[in-house]
């Protein structure tokens, strides 16, 4: 067992997959020799050499059509976009591209790329460097999404992602990149694509994923002083989506809230909501609530703590849900 923070992890995730295979690449912005701006990658380009571990020029676009075509001749891109709100350059080549090549050659030609963003706010920075666009990727058939929310899920998952052979984009929390956890290296991993029950409860059933599930699990804490039962799940994987235990806690809660930092219009709650009203509606004693962003640009890093939602916001919708 480790003490690692989910940075830590996934440098050390990234070291495991290197080791293991040597067709792994680390390439972005800044990552060799300054170790990426959270420090994920530090000290890869000096133990793996500048062949493996590529610090690129200002151009997301470059980045990722030279992954593809490095993944076209067997080798497994790791590509780090320094902030969110800087993938958009690029997605033209990750939808049009990259998540079509393995469909367009009849499996002929798999892209075992890895997209890393580090995602949602509450770092203090401005525009572009705050922001939530992990539903413009789980929309793209092709294209595997999953969400860290902890220094475990860090360490493994991302090994998981590298040896998919499919393109995965791995969204990062970067307000909790610092936040550590217990990490057993020599664990049995938990599978990549699964949601998990992270605390379990009996009233209210809350669905996050990312940045929002340490959210929702201090929501949980809060209600349990007051004598509401939380139960907290995880979605881990966005695309594809796992509601299984989604769908069997509301079963036996017959509420669901789901809270997520990206706007509630159209954002992966719709999804979750709409799901499980069609498989669970006999079960359900109250209407789904959606807790999120609000539909405008991310405001400046003084008033972003009003923006994004808070355990007080999901606990509004947990009393709605309680007395509808």
């Amino acid at each position: 067992m480790q003490r690692l923070s989910v940075a830590k992890a996934l440098n050390l995730g990234l070291r495991a997959a290197m080791d293991a295979e040597p067709r792994v690449l680390v390439m972005g912005e800044d990552v060799g020799a300054l170790g990426g701006v959270f420090r994920v990658t530090e000290g890869l380009a000096k133990d793996f050499g500048e062949d493996r571990v590529v610090d690129t020029p200002l151009a997301e676009a470059g980045i990722i059509g030279t992954a593809i075509g490095l993944a076209m001749r067997g080798y497994r891109p790791v590509c780090e976009i320094q902030f969110d709100g800087f993938v958009f350059p690029a997605y033209d080549q990750i939808v049009t591209q990259l998540a079509k090549m393995t469909h367009r050659t009849r499996g002929a030609t798999p892209m075992p790329v890895v997209i890393r963003i580090p995602s949602g706010g509450g770092i203090g920075a401005v525009e572009h460097h705050s922001e939530s666009p992990e539903t413009l990727f789980a929309h793209v058939t092709g294209l595997r999404c999953v969400s860290v929310s902890n220094a475990v899920d860090a360490y493994w998952m991302i090994q998981q992602a590298v040896a998919s052979p499919d393109p995965v984009v791995v969204f990062e929390p970067k307000r909790h990149y610092w936040d550590k956890a217990e990490v057993d290296l020599d664990a049995e991993p938990y599978p990549l694509h699964r949601s998990r029950v992270v605390r379990t409860g009996t009233d209210v059933t809350v669905v996050a994923h990312g940045p929002s599930v340490p959210v929702a699990l201090r929501a949980a804490q809060a209600a349990a002083s007051e004598g509401r039962s939380l139960e907290v799940i995880d979605l881990r994987t966005i695309s594809p989506l796992d509601l299984g235990p989604v769908e069997e806690s509301v079963r036996r809660t017959g509420r669901l809230v789901v809270a997520h930092e990206a706007p509630v219009f159209l954002g992966i709650g719709a999804e979750v909501a709409a799901r499980v009203a069609e498989s669970c509606f006999y079960s359900l004693e109250a209407p789904v609530l959606r807790v999120g962003g609000f539909s405008v640009p991310y405001p400046a890093a003084r008033i972003e703590e009003e923006y994004l939602p808070d355990a007080d916001r999901l606990l509004e919708a947990v009393d709605r849900v309680l007395d509808h």
